[in-house]
């Protein structure tokens, strides 16, 4: 499968045949990123542009910790990421090499990582983001035979809170946002395809006609590194709200002119699209709630498995757990009736 090209890089060929990169943000300027695509030359490049920084400032003394920060971006390591993954990270990289990129990287030790960590203490993803991303870089650095300790080794992540994640969404919810945001309507469609597909966003805003055959949708899922492929039979409720559109050339979810979204920007405007409805939650609790009309109508493990891309059985238990109860409360309700008269 074609890697995903960097954000912001565009590729343009001159009047005489000649290949060009150049990386815009926005409305900004346009730099020009020398070297072959790939090479070194060119990823310290990109990413002093992508930085703020010009192609041509000075480059990173051979020791420093935003030396071996450029390199690792070259590994197979940091290429076979997530796109979504490099994004999130990029950022965290921007902020440490702003903060101690000048330091020799020999010298980065444990302590260093632990005061790292409690400087995002107050937001937790972002210290095991943090963490996350320098775990990247130093095992990488330590294979390579470039440092002889792990400062990240036995550093434990903030403990994520107990608890139920995203909250799932109320019928009630779902009734609130269909009367603000009928068919006819995109936002419309982002809800419907979210809720009759079961997919995550990634894979939402990819989905589109090519994936339909006969009446289903097979898509390799982001998460599982597109090794896994989910077959959804797409529901005369969703065919409906997509037939009214509007919809993408290439994916069903579309913004205002029918581009398609990522899944960051996709988060945002349907966050957008649930507050104007009068819904605080979020894309993911839509998901949530589709696995939990499946278990109530007595999808089994294997069933939610093969529907939302799940393995192992653990997530799928949740909501057929859930489900199990549910109507075993409904039967021993029955019989407390029973047994009172």
């Amino acid at each position: 499968m074609t890697r995903p090209r960097p954000p912001y890089l565009m590729r343009e060929r001159t009047r005489h045949g000649k290949v060009v990169w150049y990386v815009r943000k926005g409305d900004g300027p346009r730099i020009r990123i020398p070297g072959e695509y790939g090479s070194g030359e060119f990823t310290e490049a990109y990413h002093a542009a992508i930085s703020g920084q010009s192609p041509a400032s000075k480059k990173a003394q051979s020791d420093t910790l935003e030396w071996l920060i450029t390199r690792y971006r070259e590994t197979s390591a940091w290429l076979t990421l997530a796109a979504a993954t490099r994004r999130q990270r990029e950022n965290i990289f921007k902020h440490v090499i702003d903060k101690s990129g000048h330091e020799r990287f020999a010298d980065i030790t444990r302590s260093h990582m632990v005061a790292g960590r409690e400087r995002r203490a107050s937001t937790p993803a972002q210290a095991r983001n943090f963490l996350d991303a320098m775990r990247g870089v130093f095992r990488w650095a330590l294979d390579a035979g470039m440092i002889e300790v792990d400062p990240t080794a036995g550093v434990k992540n903030i403990a994520r809170v107990k608890g139920e994640g995203f909250e799932v969404w109320t019928e009630d919810e779902v009734a609130q946002y269909e009367q603000r945001w009928p068919i006819g309507t995109k936002e419309r469609v982002w809800l419907d395809v979210i809720l009759y597909t079961g997919l995550r966003r990634g894979d939402a805003v990819r989905i589109g006609k090519q994936h339909v055959r006969d009446g289903v949708a097979s898509i390799k899922t982001e998460k599982s590194r597109y090794t896994i492929e989910v077959t959804i039979p797409i529901l005369s409720t969703l065919q409906a709200t997509l037939d009214a559109g509007p919809t993408g050339d290439l994916a069903f979810i579309c913004g205002d002119k029918g581009q398609p979204l990522t899944k960051e920007s996709f988060g945002n405007v349907f966050r957008e699209a649930c507050r104007k409805a009068g819904v605080q939650k979020s894309a993911h609790g839509v998901r949530k709630i589709g696995a939990t009309r499946a278990a109530n109508a007595g999808a089994t493990v294997a069933e939610l498995e093969a529907l939302f891309g799940w393995q192992g059985g653990a997530m799928a238990s949740l909501y057929t757990r859930s489900a199990d109860r549910r109507r075993l409360a409904k039967g021993a309700i029955n019989k407390l009736d029973r047994g009172t008269n």
